[in-house]
């Protein structure tokens, strides 16, 4: 899928230039390889393929945004735009 928009200027600048200089040195191969792996995946199903990463659906008033563990409290955040095959809104965050 397409990244079409992106919160964290971190990712932003990791995404576009490669420069991992606003993100933690230590977690900066873990967040490429998510951020590898949501460029490459065809659908919503293969977010549950990695344990690890916990993926899940946010409710409350974050619902429709999905979320993956990076760390005990950090987490990319995001939302599928189903129509165009796109994601959104891609965040770094702790949002604990």
């Amino acid at each position: 899928m397409e990244i079409r928009s992106i919160r964290h200027r971190g990712l932003r600048r990791f995404i576009e230039p490669g420069d991992a200089s606003g993100l933690p040195a230590d977690f900066a191969e873990k967040i490429r390889n998510i951020l590898s792996f949501l460029q490459d995946m065809d659908s919503v199903d293969d977010l549950r393929t990695i344990p690890s990463w916990r993926a899940h659906r946010m409710t409350g008033e974050r619902r429709g945004t999905w979320s993956l563990t990076v760390t005990r409290n950090w987490r990319i955040t995001f939302r599928i735009d189903e129509t165009n095959q796109a994601i959104i809104e891609l965040d770094y965050e702790d949002y604990h």
